[in-house]
């Protein structure tokens, strides 16, 4: 973890909890959040990812609730942040980085989130990671369900149009395309199956701010983010 010079941000178990639906920009705005408040960054996609990968390659019915906890529970999913505080995803020692953002685990990692059992067990996993504070965690129920006292929570959202266009584009650099009608009808399925979902539906958290990102740039996205954070910092040293 990066050390933080922002007099501003305390020294205790701040938590930062982003969430929305797919390509809102999360995971990027995270990580640069992240790294400019000296923070530790946790995409709790990448985990669910990195589940259904292993569920495809070994032939495991994803709507098997109790084969796939199983999985879950055997399976070592780790998150190892590099310098610029890309996460590299493991899964039993094998780095699947690129691997958990194939299409056919994009169409189906909806499948293994809505598993009540397979959620339970992800966010055991998942509070231990944030047990000490100073984290930005982001996914789709972080502020609702994995860490409801998180200090500062975020709900980014874009246009889905603006969406689509987005991960289009992100595809493309890691060389893979695909057609922009086809991704509008993957986020439209995803936000539904996302947000339908009897445990932990995608829904933003009361206390949460919303940040519609569509006409926004990156840059702006995060200082807002850190000014939150700032001044959260400044009202707890009263």
């Amino acid at each position: 973890m990066s050390n933080c010079n922002n007099g501003n941000i305390p020294k205790t178990k701040i938590s930062v909890a982003i969430d929305g639906p797919s390509g809102a920009g999360k995971s990027t705005v995270a990580r640069l959040a992240a790294k400019k408040l000296g923070f530790l960054y946790v995409d709790t996609g990448a985990m669910y990812r990195a589940l259904t990968l292993e569920a495809l390659k070994n032939g495991v019915d994803l709507y098997d609730e109790q084969r796939m906890t199983k999985l879950a529970q055997k399976s070592k999913i780790t998150l190892d942040p590099d310098e610029n505080n890309f996460l590299r995803v493991f899964v039993n020692g094998e780095d699947v980085t690129d691997k958990i953002r194939q299409p056919e685990v994009s169409r189906s990692v909806s499948y293994t989130a809505r598993l009540p059992k397979v959620r339970e067990y992800m966010v055991s996993q998942q509070r231990l990671m944030a047990k000490h504070g100073r984290i930005v965690m982001e996914g789709r129920d972080i502020g609702t369900v994995v860490l409801p006292n998180a200090e500062v929570k975020v709900f980014l959202t874009a246009s889905q149009p603006t969406r689509a266009r987005r991960r289009q584009r992100q595809l493309a650099n890691e060389n893979v395309y695909v057609n922009l009608e086809q991704l509008n009808q993957e986020i439209a399925t995803r936000d539904y199956l996302d947000s339908s979902r009897i445990t932990a539906p995608l829904v933003p958290a009361q206390d949460a701010k919303v940040i519609d990102s569509s006409s926004l740039s990156v840059e702006q996205v995060v200082e807002l983010i850190v000014k939150k954070v700032k001044l959260y910092g400044k009202q707890s040293f009263r």
